[in-house]
């Protein structure tokens, strides 16, 4: 073989390694967020906090869908319990919806009689991070601390947590009652996987 026949046959092994070695190390870490987004979505943190934010879902006219109400009913028993004085909705509105998420989340709060001046609505946001985003200006320009339990589904845990500290909010979380697919553990994965690496903030502009 001559030597630039050898030359050749070591660069390909060596970019076939490099090639595996990458790969590898891709599937190494998406298994440790996965674990880590497993983890936090069977931990309910729940404490004594500034506010309690109810992460916005679907709305059908006014009326919460399941998953919002599960999210609302987790956020009432905080309440309830002593946790905060504090609720917040939040969630903007599609196209041609006629109530935001949020406002959703008001009525419902209001008919379970909690008081009016205990809920603090905030409409800003299509996504988790300006949801969360809008919510940490409104509760500084409030003057009521950024210390808040988020409440959502199970699998929504670890990334709600680091978009909330990203914002400036020292954020815990308390899940819902509903179960976690796996598609969903997947899917928080790869997303928690791309906003460490770029910034939530980026990464919520990818979904537009």
């Amino acid at each position: 073989m001559s030597t630039n026949g050898y030359r050749l046959v070591q660069l390909r092994k060596f970019l076939a390694i490099a090639l595996l070695s990458v790969i590898l190390l891709t599937l190494s870490y998406l298994l440790i967020v996965f674990f880590q987004v497993w983890l936090n979505s069977a931990r309910d943190q729940a404490r004594p906090v500034d506010a309690i934010v109810v992460l916005g879902a679907a709305q059908w006219d006014g009326v919460p869908s399941p998953v919002l109400e599960a999210r609302l009913e987790k956020a009432l028993q905080l309440y309830d319990e002593g946790l905060s004085p504090i609720i917040v909705t939040t969630g903007s509105k599609q196209i041609g919806d006629r109530f935001t998420e949020a406002y959703a989340g008001l009525t419902y709060l209001l008919e379970r009689s909690v008081p009016e001046s205990s809920i603090l609505v905030v409409v800003d946001g299509s996504n988790t991070f300006e949801s969360l985003s809008a919510t940490a200006n409104v509760l500084t320009d409030r003057g009521i601390g950024n210390k808040v339990i988020l409440v959502s589904d199970p699998y929504h845990a670890l990334r709600a947590k680091e978009i909330a500290r990203e914002v400036g909010l020292q954020a815990w979380f308390s899940p819902t009652d509903l179960s976690s697919s796996f598609s969903q553990l997947i899917r928080e994965t790869a997303g928690t996987s791309v906003g460490r690496m770029i910034g939530f903030r980026k990464a919520s502009n990818l979904s537009r």
